[in-house]
């Protein structure tokens, strides 16, 4: 019985431990790719809310609190340009993806694309993707 206990006690904190590790993880991983979809989808114009919004609509999973700073970082790296729109009640700034940001969003892309063959390369051994949540 105490042998049991100890397994299923070692067995939650491994699974806590996992999924932790596995979170930091994601999350690595999406912040490249949210820098790259900004970059895709600013080359029409838009505002931090609306970018948001197609964002979250794509599947991107971003907060404000994560959006705006990551657009100002671009903006000062010289991969966005802004500018502030007035004519409306309520100012908000229009953000537009530069032509050397057009440009590292398609090296980017290029090497996201490589990446993904590499991964896929590495052979038929290796189990399907799957969804998080998608064995719930």
């Amino acid at each position: 019985m105490c042998l049991l206990l100890w397994c299923v006690s070692h067995s939650m904190v491994l699974d806590m431990t996992t999924d932790a590790t596995l979170a930091g993880h994601l999350q690595e991983l999406r912040r490249g790719t949210v820098v790259v979809a900004s970059l895709t989808v600013l080359r029409t114009a838009g505002y931090g809310y609306s970018l948001l919004e197609t964002l979250s609509k794509a599947g991107f999973d971003v907060e404000a609190n994560t959006l705006y700073p990551l657009l100002r970082r671009l903006e000062t790296q010289g991969l966005l340009t802004s500018l502030w729109n007035t004519d409306d009640a309520r100012p908000r700034k229009f953000y537009r993806t530069t032509e050397q940001g057009e440009a590292v969003a398609t090296a980017l892309r290029t090497e996201w694309a490589r990446l993904d063959r590499a991964i896929g390369d590495l052979g038929p051994h290796l189990p399907a993707p799957t969804t998080p949540g998608s064995d719930k």
